[in-house]
């Protein structure tokens, strides 16, 4: 696969948007889009956004990565759906990793929902663990009759 990681601007906010909204629609518990511009800046503003982008600029995936102290977090991984299964998930998994353990991070962290049970494994197998549950603290309402928590799972870098 022929493409370039690097650090997102506030001038890809749109092309990333269209990527991760599309990546996400699968979370159809969950009322509305996944994100939008606003919330992209603002987590640009607390964080980083790492793009995987094709010979033409062409956003394939992203993913937000943000240092709390000495461990750093990702997370909002997404994937265009024609480039999924291909080993692109895994690539930007690694380039946060790559970006977290290059500010000082000993550890890494992610947080997935209890309603994806396909996430745990496919973090498990690179690597991560379960370390823990916490509230889930949607951006958009979660529909009616749907209970959901996060799943932390962490990594020492």
């Amino acid at each position: 696969m022929d493409h370039t990681v690097h650090i997102a601007t506030v001038s890809d906010i749109p092309a990333m948007m269209a990527v991760i909204n599309a990546a996400f629609a699968i979370e159809t518990f969950l009322e509305g889009t996944r994100t939008d511009e606003a919330r992209l800046a603002e987590m640009m503003r607390k964080g980083t956004f790492l793009l995987a982008c094709d010979p033409a600029g062409g956003v394939l995936a992203s993913v937000y990565v943000e240092l709390r102290g000495n461990r750093g977090y990702f997370g909002m991984l997404g994937v265009r759906p024609a480039e999924q299964g291909k080993g692109l998930g895994r690539v930007m998994v690694e380039a946060g990793e790559d970006y977290c353990r290059q500010q000082g991070c000993a550890a890494i962290d992610i947080t997935v929902l209890s309603l994806r049970p396909e996430l745990p494994a496919f973090y498990a197998r690179l690597g991560y663990a379960e370390a823990g549950a916490e509230e889930f603290r949607p951006s958009r309402p979660l529909k009616a009759g749907v209970e959901c928590h996060c799943i932390v799972m962490s990594k020492t870098l």
